[in-house]
């Protein structure tokens, strides 16, 4: 059922972010995030001057290079646009976060690195799900080149690592019963 019918308003403000994952030709995978805040009035912005309708106020790009087993072997940030001259600055800090593993502990980490006034928060919000994007990118693209089902455990006889991370993947759903009889803790 799609969302109901809202009451009147006037469009205001967009957030775009696209994620996209890419596989290198030297094995390892590029994980890109692209974000853009546009208004639908014109503004005044005290450093770019006068915003019109669509212009961004915020652009921010990442890419994270990851190997196979998700450890983060570069990371490159840019500020394309921003409200402050001054933002685009920070985009070098994120080169710290080479060596991070994407998994348990990749929000601590990242938060622990560019976190606060060591980075941008856009940026910074960017790199939280690219996490998920790499899982997506690279899980099924194993199963794929493996010829398995897909599924995590009928294609690696492995515990799935969703498990009791949604409503779906909960011990005692249906969904866990069907692809992970052996974790299944329903009736």
């Amino acid at each position: 059922m799609p969302l109901s019918t809202p009451a009147p308003r006037k469009h205001l403000h967009t957030r775009a972010i696209h994620f996209a994952g890419y596989e290198r030709e030297d094995g390892l995978f590029d994980i890109e995030a692209h974000l853009t805040d546009t208004k639908t009035y014109a503004f005044r912005n005290s450093w770019r001057g006068e915003m019109t309708p669509g212009m961004a106020l915020h652009e921010m790009l990442v890419r994270v290079t990851i190997d196979e087993h998700f450890v983060v072997q570069q990371v490159e940030a840019f500020t394309e646009n921003s409200p402050f001259a001054i933002c685009p600055a920070i985009a070098p800090n994120y080169a710290s976060l080479k060596g991070l593993k994407m998994g348990p502990g990749w929000r601590e980490g990242i938060r622990k690195h560019v976190g606060g006034v060591e980075g941008c928060t856009h940026i910074t919000e960017l790199l939280y799900p690219m996490a998920t994007v790499a899982f997506q990118t690279i899980m099924p693209l194993k199963r794929h080149r493996a010829n398995a089902p897909d599924n995590e455990v009928a294609a690696f006889g492995k515990k799935p690592v969703v498990l009791n991370t949604c409503h779906a993947w909960a011990q005692d759903s249906p969904v866990v019963k069907e692809v992970a009889p052996d974790y299944y803790t329903g009736n």
